[in-house]
């Protein structure tokens, strides 16, 4: 099976780029399957990886960033893959 987990942060105003950066920075101690990062509006960034596991496993996660750097709480979700046309 495979699960992709997103996590979304959004910067503080002006300051996505250095959100940006330290998503980009942030390394995980597996290395998952795929690994994407993703901006958005309103100083948004998206991280979504993807994982050979079951939809309940414990997999490494991107920490929360500094409270100086996002206006909020990060959102986590986790999907489990249905695979193209499902």
């Amino acid at each position: 099976m495979t699960v992709a987990l997103m996590w979304e942060a959004r910067a503080v105003a002006g300051r996505g780029e250095e959100l940006l950066a330290w998503a980009r920075a942030q390394e995980l101690p597996v290395r998952p399957l795929r690994r994407e990062t993703f901006r958005a509006p309103q100083d948004r960034v998206l991280v979504i990886t993807w994982w050979d596991a079951e939809y309940d496993a414990e997999l490494p996660e991107l920490p929360e960033p500094g409270e100086e750097l996002v206006s909020r709480a990060v959102h986590r979700w986790r999907f489990e893959a249905l695979g193209e046309g499902d």
